[in-house]
């Protein structure tokens, strides 16, 4: 696989934000909504529901880009940033556990190899989405592991490019990563599933010299 920039590098956070103030959209009140949506991040408040318009627009161009018969599965938008940073903190608490010798530097790094540090998580800037595919009646396609699969869990699946993965699997993320890259988004290839537009991740993949979205609370 070729070399990954992992969420923990200080070239992610030196990334300027120039927020274009584009608002968060509650993706479940766009009609008509071609995308299948789950329930499995499903919370009081619909937060994981939320895109900005931009992503929106975009993952509404993707679908029309996919063959008759299958859909995106929308599973996560938007994440408060307390969420965030539960996550993250849980997840390095299971690493630091599991390897007592590690450095703080060595903890972050691995941890933001499955959930960003919340002063730059890409979700919380409501500029990413967790996405999979479905065929028209609903069933997940076989995309090698499930849906934010750990490195751990998965033995490395969860990569993108992850070379421990079946024919068919390998086949349905090119079919995802053609339609979302056609359209502007940008994969995290530590996980598959995970696309952003706007975010500083974005912004150093395509070159940008700034973000155009940054984390933020839901109105």
């Amino acid at each position: 696989m070729p070399e990954i920039v992992l969420m923990s590098d200080p070239k992610i956070a030196a990334i300027p934000v120039v927020d274009c103030g584009e608002p968060l959209l509650d993706v479940r009140l766009h009609e008509p909504f071609p995308i299948d949506i789950d329930a499995r991040r499903n919370d009081a408040s619909g937060a994981f529901a939320h895109l900005r318009e931009g992503v929106l627009t975009r993952l509404l161009d993707a679908q029309e880009l996919l063959p008759d018969g299958v859909r995106l599965l929308f599973v996560e938008g938007y994440r408060p940033p307390a969420l965030q940073r539960s996550y993250f903190e849980g997840y390095a608490d299971e690493l630091r556990s599991n390897n007592p010798d590690w450095t703080p530097e060595q903890l972050r790094s691995a941890a933001s190899r499955y959930v960003s540090p919340p002063e730059i998580a890409p979700h919380s800037a409501g500029a990413a989405v967790d996405l999979t595919l479905v065929t028209a009646d609903g069933q997940e396609l076989d995309m090698g592991t499930r849906v934010n699969a750990s490195p751990e869990e998965s033995e490395g699946a969860c990569y993108t490019a992850a070379p421990n993965i079946g024919p068919e699997a390998r086949a349905n993320r090119q079919l995802l990563v053609d339609a979302l890259t056609a359209v502007g988004l940008v994969n995290y290839p530590t996980e598959w599933w995970h696309w952003s537009y706007g975010d500083r991740y974005w912004a150093l993949a395509t070159g940008a010299d700034h973000a155009v979205y940054g984390p933020r609370e839901l109105a």
